[in-house]
């Protein structure tokens, strides 16, 4: 593994607070995990959450060499945006968009069943909402306000766990073994491979979290980020296999179906009584809060990197005084109540979503490092994944998913029912333009039989057509390849609304100008008429000062300015230049 530093930011979020954000997510899975696992594995659970430690290894390496390359929010987003084309980039974001709103949903209305534990009585479905409310407000509040909350429920889980495991441990001491002897000689039906293929892919779910620290990368301090995940496999290789060996060690396995949705306050009101049943369920309702607030944070962060590359309407940018994009927020708990209130409450069939949308996340950013490895194997990266480690985890994260699907075949199809209409949201923003033509076509048609009741509508149309176009962007080239340059027109006229272009070139002296440069933009402006191509000569030195400065002068936002792929000796990382995008 290779070393080597590119990034130079200062301040963002410590260790502490950046895991906790997103480690109470995936620590909460030890709540449901090993009563899946048992279910489908049987005596083999603990073994079927170690493979999933393994795997979960591998993906360390995987985000690490990924992020550390494009140290930018949007996670599987901004992997694929950075090396394919922005309509499969979208695919991954849709499919983060609808973990992270099944995951608030679920989250918070378990949450409030396990309130019912100690505070009866109180309707669940107003609860669960005034929860998503509250937390709503903290995101608002910004990262730091939301960011205490999340590392007193982490701290608390902890604590509360190894609690847990202390006191079980000690009754399992004073009781013997026989339990866990009488499980362990329990055989299951379809035998040792079938136990641990379904149990694995059951154990996969235990793993949703992982992918949230991808998410918010960029309001995290620097180095940061490979310690969340270093922390996150920790807390899951000593917890998830620790708990499923206790439960088999106190709960008979065909009792288990019985507590499934509250498996650890049965271990803990078996090991230790009342108190500590009390404890977990409260416990499990703070830490599937913290679930909540993990959704809230990286829904933002991918949503507004969405924003700032034309995937999504723009008035998803402002910001409020406490500098967060409320508008997003404030939609993201919009969905998630109408989610809450069309189900009725009924969210069985949301765990579908939620299953098939995180493990195919989890795949397609694998499929992003494979990219980033072929296609940007000059840039710069402080740490690579081998080609082993990458072809294994996707194998298994892919054996996980289509396991899932075998188990319970309805979720594909509850899966599809949000997946498609949040594709064609997104669709018809990165089409709109041939929406809009079209519409005109109609219009014009309609114009030769109807003229006076058509009006001024073609002129609306051609206007909104130009707004849109009129959004200028940036290239950076430092040479004058004439089909690296082809390349650079043919991204942008697939992938971007825009008919202007500037091709720029840095130099300190007249000089250093590409000898072949403006001959060849000069071919390429007339193999594309449809894109008006402008050439400039920028005496300066790039950097993140030159991007910031051009950015303002030509009120063109950063990740509208692109570049080809770095080299080693390029000392700047992506983070420090803004957001500019590779495209070559």
């Amino acid at each position: 593994m290779t070393q080597k530093s590119t990034a130079h930011k200062q301040g963002g979020l410590r260790e502490l607070a950046a895991t906790a954000i997103c480690g109470n997510d995936i620590t909460s899975s030890c709540l449901y995990v090993s009563a899946l696992s048992i279910l489908y594995a049987g005596r083999w659970a603990p073994l079927s959450l170690l493979i999933v430690i393994g795997v979960l290894y591998l993906y360390r390496s995987i985000y690490s060499e990924v992020v550390g390359a494009l140290p930018l929010n949007g996670g599987a987003y901004n992997a694929l945006l950075n090396t394919t084309s922005k309509f499969r980039a979208s695919l991954a974001a849709c499919l983060t968009i609808l973990s992270y709103m099944a995951t608030a949903v679920l989250s918070a209305n378990e949450a409030m069943h396990y309130a019912l534990n100690f505070l009866p009585g109180f309707p669940i479905i107003p609860a669960t909402i005034g929860l998503l409310f509250v937390f709503m407000l903290i995101t608002i509040r910004g990262l730091t306000e939301s960011s205490r909350v999340a590392i007193v429920i982490f701290i608390t889980h902890l604590l509360s766990l190894v609690v847990l495991i202390f006191v079980c441990v000690r009754y399992v001491m004073l009781h013997g073994l026989s339990t866990l002897i009488s499980n362990m000689q329990t055989p299951h039906e379809g035998g040792l491979v079938v136990a641990l293929f379904f149990g694995f892919s059951a154990a996969m779910l235990g793993i949703s979290g992982f992918e949230s620290s991808a998410n918010f990368v960029e309001e995290q301090a620097e180095g940061v980020f490979p310690k969340t995940l270093r922390n996150m496999w920790i807390a899951v290789s000593v917890f998830n296999p620790s708990i499923a060996l206790l439960a088999l060690a106190l709960v008979p396995i065909n009792q288990v179906s019985q507590h499934e949705e509250a498996l650890l306050a049965h271990m803990g009101n078996v090991a230790g009584g009342t108190w500590l049943s009390s404890l977990i369920s409260i416990d499990a309702t703070l830490v599937l809060s913290g679930a909540v607030l993990t959704s809230f944070v990286g829904v933002t962060g991918l949503i507004r990197r969405m924003t700032l590359d034309r995937c999504l309407p723009q008035f998803f940018l402002k910001k409020n005084s406490w500098g967060t994009s409320h508008n997003i927020i404030i939609a993201f708990f919009i969905l998630t109540v109408s989610i809450l209130l069309l189900t009725k409450g009924e969210l069985t069939a949301l765990a579908g979503v939620y299953t098939i949308s995180f493990l195919a996340v989890m795949a397609l950013f694998g499929l992003g490092n494979i990219l980033l490895k072929v296609k940007r194997a000059s840039l710069p990266r402080p740490s690579k994944a081998s080609w082993p480690a990458v072809i294994i985890g996707i194998a298994a994260v892919i054996v996980g998913l289509l396991g899932n699907i075998i188990m319970n075949p309805q979720y594909w199809t509850v899966f599809l029912e949000y997946f498609i209409p949040a594709m064609l949201v997104v669709s018809i923003m990165l089409g709109r333009i041939a929406i809009l033509n079209a519409a005109l076509y109609m219009v014009r048609i309609a114009s030769t039989s109807f003229g006076k009741f058509t009006g001024n509508i073609p002129q609306i149309i051609l206007a909104k057509i130009k707004e849109i176009h009129s959004q200028q962007i940036v290239f950076f080239t430092r040479g004058d390849n004439l089909p690296n340059l082809n390349n650079v027109m043919l991204y942008v006229r697939r992938n971007e609304h825009t008919n202007r272009i500037k091709i720029v070139t840095v130099v300190k002296d007249d000089n250093e100008v590409p000898p072949n440069l403006k001959k060849n933009l000069e071919m390429l402006d007339q193999a594309y008429p449809e894109i008006d191509i402008e050439f400039l000569v920028i005496k300066g030195t790039f950097g993140p000062k030159l991007i910031n400065d051009l950015s303002q002068k030509w009120s063109i936002p950063a990740n509208l300015m692109f570049i080809g792929s770095p080299g080693d000796h390029f000392i700047y990382g992506l983070a420090d230049l803004g957001g500019v995008r590779l495209i070559i």
